[in-house]
C-alpha cells in the first residue's frame, strides 16, 4: 500500500487491564494500517478485535490502558490530539458502528433525531436540512416508508433495520474511514446479507474505508479485500481475502479447518488445538 493510499496507520498498539490477579494484555503490540480499502478483522472471542477498533477512536477508558507509538489518520498522530479534538475525529471523520443497535440507540429519542443531531453536530446545517439529509440517508440504508421509521422510536424497529439505522447515524456526516463491530451477528442470514450489501455499496460509491470486525471468517474473506487474523491480543497473520485458503500459520489453518463445508461433509469437524508459543511469537506471516 502506497503512502497516499494509506488512511490510518497503527504501530506497536497495546491495550492493558489491571485486575485483581494482575495486568490483563488485551491487545499486545500490534501494528497495521488501511487505505480506502475494506480490511476484515479476524479471531475469537477475547482476541483483541473489538479493543484495536475502539483503540483507534481513543475510547478504552481508564482503569484500561491504551498505549501505542502512533496512531494516524491521514497523516495526523491521533495520540497528539486533546479530547476536543477527538471528537471532532468520532462520527465525522471517523466513525463506528457498534455490535447491537439496541445499547447504541438512545431509546428515549426518535430515530429521526438521532440521525439529524448526528448531521448537525458535524456540519451545522438547519433542523430542515438535517431532516431532508436524514430522510435521504434512511432511504440510501434501503428503508421503506423513512418519514414513519423517522418519527419512530428504537424499540418500534427490527433489528435489522436497527442496525441499518445505526450506519444511516454513522454515515450521515461522510466519514473517511468505517469500523464496523460485528455489526451483523444478532441478526438472520437473509438479514445479514442484505446490510452488508447495503453497507458494501455505501462504502464504494463513497470511496471510504472499512474495518469490518467479525468472528466469521468464511464472510469476511466473501466480504472484503485484505484479512487480519488476531489471536491472544497479537496479529498472527495478515493476506488477501482471497488468498485466504492458503493462510499459512497454523491458527487460520486450524479456523478454517474447523469451518463445515456443504461440498465436503465431515462426520466430525476438526477441533482447534491452540500453542502457547503462538502468544509470543513475533514474526508475522503476511503476504499481500
Amino acid at each position: 500500500m502506497s503512502e497516499q493510499e494509506t488512511l490510518l496507520r497503527v504501530e506497536d498498539l497495546w491495550v492493558r487491564f489491571p485486575t485483581r490477579n494482575g495486568i490483563v494484555e488485551a491487545v499486545r503490540g500490534i501494528s497495521f494500517a488501511v487505505g480506502r480499502e475494506r480490511v476484515g478483522i479476524v479471531g475469537e472471542s477475547g482476541s483483541g478485535k473489538s479493543m484495536t477498533g475502539r483503540s483507534i477512536l481513543r475510547l478504552i477508558r481508564p482503569p484500561g490502558q491504551m498505549t501505542a507509538k502512533e496512531i494516524s489518520f491521514k497523516g495526523d498522530n491521533l495520540l497528539d490530539y486533546s479530547e476536543r479534538q477527538m471528537r471532532d475525529v468520532r462520527g465525522h471523520k471517523i466513525s463506528m458502528v457498534m455490535q447491537d443497535p439496541k445499547f447504541s440507540l438512545n431509546p428515549v429519542m426518535t430515530v429521526g433525531k438521532q440521525i439529524s443531531e448526528a448531521y448537525r453536530l458535524h456540519s451545522g446545517a438547519s433542523r430542515g436540512d438535517a431532516k431532508r439529509k436524514a430522510l435521504e440517508m434512511l432511504e440510501a440504508v434501503q428503508i421503506r416508508e423513512p418519514e414513519r421509521v423517522y418519527n419512530s422510536y428504537p424499540h418500534e424497529v427490527s433489528g435489522g433495520m436497527g442496525q441499518r439505522i445505526m450506519i444511516a447515524m454513522m454515515l450521515i456526516p461522510d466519514p473517511d474511514l468505517l469500523i464496523a463491530d460485528e455489526p451483523t451477528s444478532a441478526l438472520d442470514v437473509t438479514v445479514q446479507m442484505r446490510v452488508l450489501a447495503i453497507m458494501d455499496k455505501l462504502v464504494k460509491d463513497r470511496g471510504m474505508g472499512l474495518i469490518f470486525i467479525s468472528h466469521d471468517l468464511q464472510l469476511v474473506s466473501s466480504f472484503c479485500d485484505r484479512v487480519i487474523i488476531m489471536y491472544g491480543g497479537k496479529i498472527v497473520e495478515t493476506c488477501k481475502a482471497s488468498e485466504l485458503h492458503n493462510a499459512k500459520h497454523p491458527y487460520t489453518r486450524g479456523l478454517l479447518a474447523a469451518l463445515p463445508q456443504i461440498d465436503d461433509p465431515k462426520a466430525k469437524l476438526a477441533v482447534l488445538d491452540r500453542d502457547p508459543v503462538w502468544r509470543d511469537q513475533e514474526s508475522v506471516v503476511a503476504y499481500d
